[in-house]
Formats: C-alpha cells, sequence, structure tokens
C-alpha cells in the first residue's frame, strides 16, 4: 500500500490457491483455510488503509476444448471461491489469466451468479497470433465479456509492456467499459511476446527461474503506465514478477506520491549527475563530461 496501491488483493495468496492446483501439489485438504486466511489479511490491511480488497479467481487449468466436462469442474471450483470471497468482504471479484474466451466467460457467469452483487473485473492473458485457445477473437472476447455485465475487461499477466502496448492500442476504441492493463514487467518482444517464451543467448527457456535479465526498468514501467492510460486503461497493476518499486514507478507515473516515493531516487544530489548548486564543478562537469 505504502507503494502506491489503491487495491488491496486477496490475488496475492489467492492465486493458484483453487482445487486443481492444490490437489496437484497435494495441499487440497488447506484449500478453504487458505483461502480464507488470505482474504482475511488483505481485509484488515484494506480497512487499515482505506483502499479496496479484492476477491480473486483465475484460470482453472482444466479448461479442455475437447471435453466439455471441464465445465461443471471449473464452475464449481469458481462457485467455492467467489462464495469465500463473497464471506471474507470483498468489495469486487478479480476473475484473471484466462487463455480462452469459454473459460473467461464462465468465471463472469459465476461471479453473476454467486458473487451477491459483487462487480467483476475479468482479465485474458493473450499468447501468440489473434485468437484465443478457442478460437475467439481478443477484441470479440473483451466485448462480449463486457456486454455480458463485467465492470472493467482487458488484459492480464503474460505479455509484458512492449507487446502488451499494440493490443491495447488496437482494443481502444473497441471497449466501452474501462480497461484492464496489468502486464508483467519483462522486456518482452515480438519475436517472444509471452513471458513464458523469452531465451536466454544460449536459446534455453528463460521461463520461470531465469527471468531477471529481462525484467523492465522502472523508466519503462513508467512510460508503459503513462501511455496505458492515454489508451483509456483504468485498471492498472503489474502481475507476475511485480516488485514494490516497480508498484511505485506506476503509481509516480500516473500522479501519485504515495509514501513510499520518499524513497525514490533524487539524482540531484549525485556527486556527478547532480544539479544541486553545492555540489563540486569539477565532478558535475569536468569529470562527468569527460570520463563517462
Amino acid at each position: 500500500m505504502k507503494v502506491g496501491s489503491l487495491l488491496q488483493c486477496s490475488y496475492f495468496l489467492q492465486f493458484y490457491a483453487h482445487r486443481e492446483k492444490l490437489r496437484l501439489v497435494g495441499r487440497e485438504a488447506d484449500l478453504e483455510r487458505m483461502n480464507r486466511t488470505a482474504l482475511r489479511l488483505a481485509r484488515k490491511v484494506a480497512d487499515d488503509t482505506g483502499t479496496l480488497m479484492a476477491g480473486n479467481i483465475c484460470g482453472t487449468n482444466i479448461y479442455d476444448a475437447t471435453d466439455p466436462a471441464w465445465e461443471p469442474k471449473a464452475r464449481a471450483m469458481f462457485k467455492e471461491q467467489i462464495e469465500w470471497a463473497v464471506e471474507g468482504g470483498a468489495d469486487f471479484i478479480y476473475a484473471e489469466t484466462f487463455f480462452a474466451y469459454a473459460e473467461a466467460r464462465l468465471a463472469l457467469e459465476c461471479v453473476k451468479q454467486y458473487g451477491k452483487g459483487l462487480p467483476a473485473v475479468v482479465g485474458i492473458s493473450k499468447h501468440r497470433g489473434d485468437l484465443l485457445f478457442d478460437g475467439v477473437p481478443l477484441g470479440d472476447a473483451l466485448v462480449r465479456l463486457a456486454e455480458a455485465g463485467a465492470a472493467a475487461v482487458g488484459l492480464n499477466c503474460g505479455r509484458g509492456p512492449p507487446t502488451m502496448l499494440p493490443l491495447l492500442e488496437d482494443l481502444k476504441d473497441k471497449i466501452k467499459v474501462p480497461l484492464v492493463a496489468a502486464p508483467v514487467p519483462y522486456r518482452t518482444h515480438p519475436d517472444s511476446p509471452h513471458f513464458m517464451t523469452l531465451k536466454d543467448p544460449d536459446g534455453k527457456v528463460a521461463f520461470p527461474l531465469d527471468l531477471d535479465p529481462w525484467l523492465c526498468s522502472r523508466s519503462q514501467i513508467a512510460a508503459f503506465s503513462r501511455r496505458a492510460r492515454a489508451l483509456g486503461a483504468r485498471y492498472l497493476g503489474l502481475c507476475c514478477g511485480n516488485a514494490s518499486h516497480f508498484t511505485r514507478a506506476m503509481a509516480e507515473a500516473l500522479g501519485r506520491q504515495p509514501p513510499a516515493s520518499r524513497y525514490t531516487a533524487d539524482m540531484s544530489k549525485h556527486a556527478y549527475y547532480g544539479t544541486d548548486p553545492t555540489l563540486i564543478d569539477f565532478n558535475t562537469q569536468e569529470v562527468c563530461k569527460n570520463n563517462f
């Protein structure tokens, strides 16, 4: 919160804390306790800081376009997490990281059915090409979700700022509700538009443990934030790989001065690059000009 977030999201503990993922890692017995604890912690922070608190649902990992049996299973997974979020005092539900329109639409339907009137924000994670995993064009999917009642729709995860911005450019005139823009803070590029495909110089895929060299700079995050807002994004954030200094850079780029801004570098005091009149001219002029 001190770095500038206006939202305390149980996402940080609820993301992937669904029945399928916890089954896979042998923690299904902890499902309800884990979710309720996440919601309780998020609600307390939101109350203490005067910010919003979101419950979270996300891609279930069981979507299968070849087997309709996925749908009732996914519905049950969404239902239990949404109901816990309602009971935990969530202000809205963030339904995110969906690769197929069908799963995103089901998530929205479940929020409307089980969410006791809570608004739903829906984020799609886009890989290569023009189509989602079920063959629906991205723009069409988001328009349909907005028309179906989502309070905000857009993009989250997967793409970094360089490869998310072109998609936002295409969407800005199509979406009539607030636009979501929550990239990963990695320097994706046209050959690797999704951070899971970034490669080291030796050709090895960097995801998931070796992504550090691909991290964006704070300046890149700030530039993305300003451009995304200019394109109509009103729900801005950062996804996998985020850190507090990135959130602070985003907040400051959007005109806010959170408490942690007192730690933002003041380059006017730098011995060589600074502008403070008390600095030594030999350093700021001679050394800097001739040696750096």
